[in-house]
């Protein structure tokens, strides 16, 4: 029977472990640098998607137009709202680096992958009680939540293989 590669530990080195933890490390911290970076230029984005608005269905289509003319008439009546912003940017690209603890070495680091899936978790409460107190529709909400989801997936494989890792250093 074949064996998958997320969980097929049974016969890796501490060397083949230590390059899928890298793997999966350097996949997460990407999306977060990535998610930083998307953040600083909000409106263009927007403006992009408002030319392409009728891609979109008619329930999103009136969620950007509403975001977009907020963000539109916020930055140039109120540009410093997007200071904000900016530093929510920043935060995700230093979370990222706290990321390369672990992907120097994962087993010292562990308790980085395990705040990173507790981060990842609480993604859930703060989606689903803040965003109906900021009026937020609950698919946008849902949108929200997938970065737990997809976030928790290669911290969760590659505190799996640590811990792999961990079993054998000792051993």
């Amino acid at each position: 029977m074949k064996k998958t590669f997320f969980f097929d530990h049974m016969n890796l080195t501490q060397t083949q472990l230590k390059k899928r933890i890298k793997y999966w490390l350097i996949f997460l911290i990407t999306g977060l640098v990535l998610s930083g970076i998307t953040a600083f230029p909000i409106e263009s984005e927007l403006a992009i998607a408002m030319n392409n608005i009728n891609s979109f269905s008619p329930k999103v289509q009136h969620w950007l137009t509403t975001i977009y003319t907020a963000v539109k008439n916020t930055n140039s009546q109120y540009p410093y709202l997007s200071y904000g912003t900016d530093w929510l940017a920043f935060a995700h690209i230093v979370i990222a680096i706290a990321f390369i603890g672990p992907l120097r070495d994962p087993v010292r680091n562990i308790w980085v992958l395990q705040f990173g899936m507790i981060a990842c978790v609480l993604i859930f409460p703060l989606a689903f009680v803040a965003g109906p107190i900021r009026h937020i529709p609950l698919f946008w909400q849902l949108v929200d939540c997938s970065f737990g989801v997809i976030g928790i997936i290669p911290l969760y494989v590659a505190y799996w293989y640590s811990r792999k890792l961990e079993q054998l250093e000792s051993a």
